[in-house]
């Protein structure tokens, strides 16, 4: 194993560290709250509150451990509806988010289902007003084709992301904001692929071409 590899896998857990210290902070203030409070129905409020965080930790949990890592249990081909339901629960929490589906086929080889969730999560983070993701994939001529389409009233898309999915961000410029991308491009050049990027005032386009292996 590279330096370089280590510091990849360093930067993407600190990334998920990151993205789980909101809801698990909310899980010990909740809990605080509920061996203080005796009012009932605050209780009530309460007990709503850590629900709601536990379900945004187990969610966040279960969409990382198919994007960022091995996710043992599924073989070379993963069925779509995995990813569907892991970005539609990421989804949930923002109301002002929806999500259109149009994948072709049942299953997805499993580098281009961490490849959809991650560029899923990219657009899902330009949508800073909301917006609708739109999200398409279909195997054709021997390589799994993927579009991805935030679009919205304000697109918010840090070109150091654009640079690390092309490989042209030097590596001591990589940050945890930046590692998704950067493992993407690893993982798509391994592979023989790459990516498409378009960005505009109102939408960013997201696309990869992975041949299947």
């Amino acid at each position: 194993m590279t330096i370089a590899t280590l510091d990849l896998a360093s930067l993407l857990c600190s990334r998920l560290c990151h993205d789980l210290l909101s809801p698990v902070g909310a899980l010990t203030n909740g809990l605080e709250l509920l061996a203080e409070e005796r009012d009932p129905e605050m209780r009530q409020k309460c007990m709503e509150l850590l629900e709601q965080s536990a379900t945004s930790s187990a969610n966040k949990l279960r969409f990382f451990r198919l994007a960022f890592g091995a996710a043992g249990g599924f073989g070379d081909m993963v069925p779509v509806a995995e990813p569907r339901a892991l970005v539609d629960a990421l989804v949930a929490a923002n109301p002002r988010i929806s999500v259109a589906w149009a994948l072709a086929d049942d299953m997805l080889p499993k580098a281009a289902v961490k490849t959809l969730l991650n560029l899923a999560l990219i657009g899902i983070e330009a949508l800073v007003r909301g917006g609708t993701l739109d999200i398409a994939g279909e195997v054709r001529n021997g390589a799994t084709e993927l579009v991805i389409r935030a679009s919205g009233p304000r697109i918010a898309f840090d070109p150091l992301v654009g640079q690390a999915l092309a490989g042209t961000l030097p590596a001591a410029e990589l940050s945890s904001r930046t590692a998704p991308a950067a493992m993407l491009h690893q993982l798509a050049q391994g592979l023989g692929g790459g990516f498409q990027t378009h960005v505009a005032a109102d939408a960013l386009v997201l696309g990869a071409v992975l041949p299947v292996r």
